[in-house]
């Protein structure tokens, strides 16, 4: 006799979803090397062929291509296997927890030392990608937009904690905290001019805190276990 399972909890196998876990886990680690390795114009089936699995596989698991990146993006912002919302990053929980201004600045870019070395390579393949593909650019407009968004929280936040300098603005701030905190900056510095990422979270910090709150620099070493 057929047993109706209305109203019943549906059995999901710790098993089968691990199994879900390891799959979505490969297909991820696949794409990020083979966009980092070939850029955008990668195709989805070399992604697939590099994972193990079959090109439905990758669609069915993660979705085109990008929602693929997003996704990638989230990940190296979070720093683990899942996508976080910003506002439970560990990192900004420290920011808007914290007091002082300066300080504020000195986590943020301590974070930013060792995100880049994860989110970096992802944005600037976008970047290159949007002249010649309309879905790279629509994401790279996302990215840019809601980078901005953040960077205003960000300032707000300065600015309710007494940190800014006479004269300069909230919209001035987000603007350079979204000039300074980009992929294309930490590049120049770090890619291109061979500093370290500690090193650059240090004087990153040091800038922040001379442009927008007029302090001289805080003198408090930023450790990677702080990030």
């Amino acid at each position: 006799m057929a047993e109706s399972v209305k109203g019943r909890r549906r059995y999901v196998s710790p098993r089968r979803q691990e199994q879900a876990r390891q799959t979505r886990r490969s297909i991820l680690d696949a794409a990020r090397a083979v966009l980092i390795e070939r850029g955008y114009g990668a195709t989805m089936a070399t992604i697939a062929a590099r994972a193990g699995v079959s090109l439905e596989t990758v669609y069915a698991v993660v979705g085109s291509k990008p929602v693929l990146v997003q996704t990638l993006i989230d990940l190296a912002l979070a720093g683990g296997d899942e996508e976080l919302p910003a506002l439970e990053r560990d990192y900004v929980r420290r920011i808007r927890a914290e007091p002082n201004a300066a300080r504020k600045l000195g986590i943020y870019a301590a974070a930013l030392g060792s995100i880049h070395e994860r989110l970096a390579p992802l944005y600037l393949l976008v970047r290159a990608a949007a002249a010649t593909h309309p879905e790279a650019a629509a994401l790279w407009r996302t990215i840019g937009q809601r980078r901005a968004e953040n960077m205003l929280q960000l300032a707000e936040d300065l600015a309710a904690a007494g940190g800014l300098r006479a004269g300069v603005s909230i919209e001035e701030a987000r603007d350079v905290l979204w000039t300074m905190n980009s992929a294309e900056f930490y590049d120049l510095l770090v890619g291109q001019r061979g500093w370290s990422p500690d090193r650059f979270a240090t004087w990153l910090a040091g800038a922040w805190q001379q442009l927008l709150l007029g302090q001289p620099p805080a003198r408090a070493p930023l450790h990677l276990a702080d990030r």
